[in-house]
């Protein structure tokens, strides 16, 4: 796969959205259902809210950018922790949520991820975190496990609301390099 990792510019925001709608429901558990799934894509990840993100200059976006368009994205918010319950868990500050972090699965396995995450990671330290937080599904093993192979540990737990529904996410950390 011919690619390169860049930071997105806003004429990404249309790619962008059409890849979260793509790569969000992977990470949904599987009793999540379509309207909360599609009410979650409408209402965070559309085109304009993905105009909004390129715009703030806390969040920087990072793609993975291939011959057959955008393959991959990161969304970093360097910014403190507004969940008391994330706020309370982190030990590394000042910090950098992960806020996104998603590969086509036509890319899955290849290294694309690790690729990406090696970009985040960059981008946080050039931010000046001293660490990175994320919240991650408990239900998603797949993801859970990349992130314990990059250097995250469950560190505590939050809430997330998915339409209708209130999912349990994992709180993971990491010092970045």
């Amino acid at each position: 796969m011919t690619h390169t990792i860049r930071k997105a510019t806003t004429d990404d925001a249309g790619p962008l959205a059409d890849l979260a709608a793509v790569t969000f429901p992977l990470a949904c558990p599987p009793s999540s259902s379509p309207e909360d799934i599609a009410a979650h894509l409408a209402n965070t990840l559309s085109e304009d809210h993905f105009r909004g993100y390129l715009a703030d200059p806390e969040v920087t976006v990072v793609v993975i950018d291939a011959d057959a368009g955008l393959r991959g994205y990161s969304l970093l918010v360097n910014r403190p922790a507004e969940d008391p319950d994330v706020a309370a868990a982190l030990t590394l500050r000042p910090s950098t949520e992960l806020s996104k972090c998603y590969v086509h699965p036509e890319h899955h396995g290849l290294g694309a991820a690790a690729e990406l995450m090696h970009a985040s990671l960059q981008a946080a330290t050039a931010a000046g975190a001293a660490g990175i937080w994320l919240g991650v599904n408990s239900q998603n093993a797949r993801a859970i496990r990349f992130y314990e192979k990059s250097g995250f540990r469950k560190v505590g737990s939050k809430s997330f609301r998915l339409g209708t529904t209130v999912e349990h996410d994992f709180v993971m950390e990491r010092a970045v390099p």
